[in-house]
């Protein structure tokens, strides 16, 4: 088994949608993590706050940088994820296309690496 993370991305576009009719959208993604629960694959799933009220810390210069949100760029918004456990990428895509989400929005899949694939640093 593989962890995989279904990264939620909106646009302000999808987020309004999302927001227009928020009980039925909070009513399907709970009816979303019941069958990844039922199906034994659930290991997490957050949504995140608006990107108004978040800030972005820059290492582009000599020191960071930090700038209230919303950041510069807001055509594709990171706004949540689910965290499987599943047997293959092609599984974690299959769930990825039954994700309750706006039009517009997106779904990107990435394996989550075990701690065995990370170069370690001798001490």
């Amino acid at each position: 088994m593989s962890k995989y993370m279904l990264i939620m991305r909106g646009t302000d576009e999808s987020n309004a949608a999302m927001m227009a009719d928020i009980d039925e959208m909070i009513a399907r993604s709970r009816q979303f993590i019941e069958d990844l629960f039922k199906a034994g694959v659930y290991v997490a799933a957050e949504g995140l706050d608006d990107p108004g009220k978040g800030v972005v810390v820059d290492f582009s210069g000599e020191v960071p940088v930090v700038t209230d949100g919303p950041y510069g760029e807001t055509k594709e918004l990171f706004g949540g994820f689910f965290l499987l456990d599943v047997a293959s990428k092609q599984e974690a895509v299959e769930w990825a296309k039954r994700v309750p989400a706006p039009r517009g929005a997106k779904v990107e899949v990435r394996r989550v690496p075990e701690s065995d694939e990370v170069p370690q640093v001798d001490q």
